[in-house]
């Protein structure tokens, strides 16, 4: 039997899974792709992978096709006859439909869990998901990995004094508190109100940012909307100086622009997704998240 850990990626996620590769002291395996006219593809694993244990690493971001691919892959691999099948998912996609706030919708994020056990799935490692609660959508074990141990070092260097932690909304108040206590920093939050997604109709701020320099921690920035209405918010209410931190870099739409055009200082974000360098901005630094998931997979490749 072949007990050997064998890591592949999606199209999509080259950009980390090579990191990850490295760090876990490997390379990819080969994986090719037949395209059809229409659009449709099929995956095709270039090496045996009986009875091995495959990592298949790739963030489920829309378009949906990101997440088709890796179940596809999944589905592969087990009729390949893979010993056990781990899916890396830097950054879970539709995990932001995690219950019903209406009636008549749908809970995404459990369909998703409810894909991948079907694919053939026997463990999941993400990072930073938008909500605890996904972790009990799944049957098989997920393990949820945090990057605040990167953010935490990372605004430990910057040496800011009159530190304050800032929660972009309620949602977001343990996260904040969490980190406030690993440095030692005060705790304001945000209260925003929307009747849309994407679009909010009302902010104000709990707590004193006078003098302060400011750090907004959330676990992804989308259009950057949440994070830019706080920091004009806060720099009209006297901050010193405002950051953000978010795990996952989705900025769709002119999110690149605003953020280069507003009065934050800097958005600190990780390399769970690729971000489009034709529109980068400035003030966006990059932390290397690999690193923590090789770690983890070694482990897991020992079980």
């Amino acid at each position: 039997m072949n007990k050997k850990a064998i890591l592949f990626s999606t199209r999509k996620s080259l950009h980390l899974s090579k990191e990850i590769a490295h760090y876990y002291g490997d390379i990819l395996g080969q994986i090719n792709f037949l395209e059809f006219s229409d659009g449709e593809y099929e995956p095709s694993f270039e090496q045996s992978v009986r009875g091995a244990s495959v990592f298949l690493i790739g963030s489920t971001m829309p378009p949906a096709d990101n997440l088709m691919e890796l179940l596809l892959m999944c589905d592969a691999a087990k009729r390949a006859y893979a010993r056990n099948i781990t899916l890396v998912i830097p950054y879970f996609g539709w995990g932001r439909q995690d219950r019903k706030e209406k009636k008549r919708t749908p809970i995404g994020a459990k369909l998703v869990s409810n894909l991948i056990k079907a694919s053939g799935a026997t463990r999941v490692i993400t990072m930073d998901l938008h909500a605890d609660q996904i972790q009990g959508f799944f049957e098989i074990p997920l393990e949820n990995l945090y990057a605040s141990t990167l953010f935490i070092e990372y605004i430990k260097q910057l040496k800011l004094d009159c530190l304050t932690i800032a929660s972009p909304d309620m949602g977001g108040v343990k996260r904040a508190r969490s980190y406030a206590g690993y440095l030692n920093a005060d705790v304001v939050i945000c209260y925003k109100e929307r009747k849309k997604a994407n679009n909010i109709d009302l902010m104000n701020l709990i707590g004193n940012v006078k003098n302060k320099n400011v750090i907004i921690v959330d676990d992804l920035v989308d259009t950057a909307d949440t994070i830019l209405i706080a920091s004009n918010l806060m720099k009209e209410q006297g901050a010193k100086s405002i950051r953000a931190i978010a795990t996952h870099p989705i900025l769709s739409g002119y999110a690149y622009e605003k953020i280069e055009n507003s009065s934050l200082q800097e958005l600190i974000v990780t390399n769970t997704i690729k971000l489009n360098y034709k529109k980068f901005s400035k003030k966006i630094t990059i932390l290397n998240c690999a690193k923590i998931f090789a770690q983890v997979m070694h482990k897991n490749s020992k079980i």
